[in-house]
């Protein structure tokens, strides 16, 4: 049985509330199946997936004005998924992944929460040699190049679920990984373009990262 404390708040996106469920902080942890920690995921980063974090709030600010109308989009490591939450609730065709064991769970009680529809969530390693996932006109994810050897799986795993026509969007806070990555992706074939976000007055603090854009073939949007 999970024994982790969660939290509830209601974050506002101009007129929209969403509501969400967390983790209490980023100090909650069960796992007494040692369920996440054979999936390699140890008690230290454990909690890292259930709070909301600044770049996962510039990331739902950006989608809650994207336009979404024929895009098949995919959030990777969604964590919470406020981005995903987002997207779903503008009926966006939004696919959420994460490698988290808990992740799914909490999406599905989120979308819930605010009276959604499910969000298709599917549990997937970026090592993954296959996966159902399929491809996607729009990849994004926040603060997700955690570790430098994340540079090269985020890039293969992108790669094999982009569209022939693929907008990716990332937000990072600046951990010092993205140059390599943006050089990984150009030789992939994407176009890079990196921007301070605008307006980040729902921030509580300055945020130092980037909004970071890579386009593989025609631009839909």
């Amino acid at each position: 049985m999970s024994r982790f404390r969660v939290r509830y708040q209601t974050l506002e996106f101009d007129k929209t509330d969403i509501h969400v469920r967390t983790l209490r902080d980023n100090q909650e942890f069960s796992d007494d199946n040692d369920v996440a920690l054979n999936l390699g995921i140890s008690p230290a980063v454990w909690p890292l997936f259930g709070v909301i974090w600044p770049s996962g709030e510039v990331l739902a600010h950006l989608m809650f004005k994207h336009e979404i109308e024929g895009l098949k989009i995919l959030e990777v490591g969604c964590g919470i998924g406020l981005a995903s939450l987002i997207l779903n609730h503008r009926l966006a065709n939004i696919t959420a992944t994460d490698y988290h064991p808990e992740a799914g769970n909490f999406l599905k009680e989120n979308a819930l929460l605010n009276g959604d529809q499910p969000i298709p969530f599917i549990r997937a390693s970026w090592q993954d040699t296959s996966t159902d996932l399929g491809k996607y006109d729009c990849i994004i994810g926040s603060d997700i190049l955690y570790e430098r050897f994340h540079v090269d799986l985020l890039s293969a795993f992108i790669e094999k679920h982009a569209a022939e026509n693929c907008l990716v969007i990332l937000v990072d806070p600046g951990r010092g990984h993205h140059a390599p990555f943006s050089k990984k992706m150009v030789a992939l074939g994407y176009t890079h373009t990196q921007r301070k976000p605008d307006n980040i007055d729902y921030l509580e603090s300055t945020f130092k990262g980037q909004i970071l854009s890579y386009q593989k073939g025609i631009a839909k949007v």
